[in-house]
């Protein structure tokens, strides 16, 4: 078992590091006051560096990676902000590789190319307002009607929304129950029936884009069907990579506001000496340290066993769960360490804290991570009815 990272991956990581600090953290407070997001002109940037379509195949314009090579990445993109991570997690991890993996010749050459480049991002569209972590309940409809799919429905919550161009989009295809009816499809920004809710604004990952995605007799060609009519657990192996991703993004904010701490604690001073003299901020790092670098390990696992292919479910569950939640519990400690001025708008810490209790409702919860988990060790599916 070798836990160095190649040459190739440590020259990677620092370039990586480099460009986050040097070009997107200054760009972090206004995203979060102003709620922007990126521009194109910096998602070009990003082309350049090799980041989008890091696990994408070469023959599509990807770097054809590991699931690790996007880990890393992305870990040292939110460390400075998860919506910095974001254009890696959607092309490298997120529902293209849906396309990748389960896609015609066709479909691949058509979709793939354009999320390497970043002329046209894909969001995945799962949620609903009566089916979340109960995702079976889903009841947007696809007909096939000659040569198209007719779309009826709405969708929740959906990261991307109205930002990106493409929607992989969980439907039901029959009155087929639970599972065995829904499929996926992708669904064209300015398609006929196609429109968005008003964007949402959370308490925190602001700049996020996030709405509702509406079909109102939507027109969809039938060439854009990825995953045919009982194909679900198809879509839900794919959001196994999805999961990592979401690990990695709890995982780069609990490292940011960590290395924070450690900054902050060299230079404040109490008593007439830096505050990390004493013993109390003492524990503090180093139980920040602890959780972060058991996070950094179970995820590692999960795609370093992923390769080229799909992690496990039970490691992905893992990972996910418990970097979801020292996340929320790192950046608390830091806001700790930082005493009232963590507290301030004017310090990075009240936004890791806000930015980092998103990530265990989003994705799958971290109930719904423990249920999975169990499932796995015992060997047998848990019904929630």
């Amino acid at each position: 078992m070798d836990f160095q990272l190649s040459e190739e991956q440590r020259m990677f990581k620092q370039s990586v590091h480099a460009f986050a600090d040097e070009r997107l953290a200054p760009l972090v407070e206004e995203w979060d006051k102003k709620g922007a997001f990126l521009d194109h002109s910096i998602l070009s940037e990003y082309v350049d560096m090799g980041l989008l379509g890091i696990t994408l195949p070469e023959k599509y314009g990807g770097a054809g990676l590991t699931a690790f090579d996007a880990v890393l990445a992305m870990e040292e993109l939110a460390r400075v902000s998860p919506l910095a991570a974001m254009p890696v997690f959607e092309t490298s991890v997120g529902p293209i590789r849906v396309v990748e993996l389960f896609g015609t010749e066709e479909q691949k050459e058509r979709f793939i190319p354009p999320a390497c480049t970043g002329e046209k991002l894909m969001a995945v569209a799962m949620t609903e307002p009566e089916a979340g972590s109960a995702l079976t309940d889903l009841t947007t409809r696809a007909v096939l009607e000659g040569d198209h799919f007719v779309i009826n429905g709405q969708k929740r919550f959906i990261t991307g929304g109205g930002y990106s161009d493409y929607y992989m989009v969980y439907v039901r295809m029959s009155d087929a129950k639970g599972a065995k009816g829904i499929g996926g499809i992708v669904v064209e920004k300015g398609s006929p029936g196609f429109t968005f809710g008003k964007q949402e604004t959370f308490m925190g990952l602001r700049g996020t884009p996030s709405c509702d995605l509406i079909f109102e007799d939507c027109i969809v060609p039938k060439e854009n069907l990825i995953v045919p009519e009982g194909g679900f657990v198809f879509l839900m192996q794919a959001f196994d990579v999805e999961r990592c991703g979401n690990a990695t993004m709890s995982l780069g904010i609990a490292w940011g506001a960590l290395e924070a701490a450690k900054r902050y604690a060299q230079e404040r001073k109490a008593f007439g000496k830096p505050i990390c003299e004493f013993q109390g901020v003492q524990f503090l790092l180093a139980d920040m340290a602890m959780k972060v670098e058991a996070a950094r390990l179970l995820i590692y696992r999960a795609a370093v066993n992923a390769g080229l292919g799909l992690p496990s479910i039970y490691e992905s569950s893992v990972a996910k769960c418990f970097a979801n939640e020292i996340g929320k519990e790192v950046t608390d400690m830091a806001l700790q360490v930082f005493g009232g001025y963590g507290y301030s708008t004017e310090y990075p810490v009240e936004r890791m804290l806000r930015d980092s209790r998103g990530w265990p409702v989003a994705g799958g919860t971290v109930q719904m991570q423990r249920v999975n988990i169990a499932g796995a060790m015992l060997g047998r599916r848990f019904s929630q009815r």
